[in-house]
């Protein structure tokens, strides 16, 4: 069986995402929404294995078990315990009045990304196995299904170092912001 021979199309496929789709939407409504920080901390559990769950059906299962061992496994458990560690955990924030343009921008955010994911000509795997595209987008598309890990390697710290660095500081700042939260006062 060769890559991606009918998979695209299976109904179950189809169910999968929209079940996997439709929960992480909801759940991250329900981390937005929820008054109790910890339970908010749970909702985000569930985004980020919905994620995972999003990846595998994309067939990056590298990037499915980064995410789970990265997000559920570490980014997770130290908000979790940051919370719990904290005293008025139960009381959550109370809204302000940035609420209102907070959401317009938000949804103006999300316009704009679903226009753009509408307006842009996606390369399909479906394209590739149906010799639609060009030799050379058909090698390259063979190419990173057939090495995915060293494919994302080498966009990571080639292509993508200064947004990959970002990452990495911005996880530094998490870490050292739950310290200065569990730390005695």
């Amino acid at each position: 069986m060769s890559l991606g021979a009918g998979t695209e199309s299976a109904l179950a496929t189809d169910i999968a995402f929209w079940v996997i789709a439709v929960s992480v939407i909801i759940s991250a409504v329900a981390v937005v929404h929820m008054r109790d920080v910890f339970r908010a901390a749970l909702f985000l559990v569930v985004v980020f294995l919905g994620t995972a769950g999003l990846f595998v059906l994309l067939r990056a299962e590298f990037l499915a078990v980064v995410q789970v061992i990265v997000y559920v496994g570490a980014i997770s458990v130290l908000i979790l315990f940051a919370i719990l560690m904290t005293q008025d955990a139960e009381q959550g924030s109370p809204p302000n009045r940035l609420r209102y343009p907070v959401g317009l921008l938000a949804f103006l955010l999300g316009a704009a990304a679903v226009f753009t994911a509408l307006n842009t000509e996606w390369t399909l795997l479906s394209d590739a196995l149906q010799g639609t595209l060009t030799s050379e987008a058909a090698q390259m598309v063979n190419e990173v299904y057939s090495n995915t890990i060293p494919q994302i390697a080498s966009l990571l710290l080639r292509d993508y170092v200064l947004a990959f660095e970002a990452v990495s500081v911005l996880l530094l700042a998490a870490i050292v912001g739950a310290l200065v939260l569990v730390r005695e006062r």
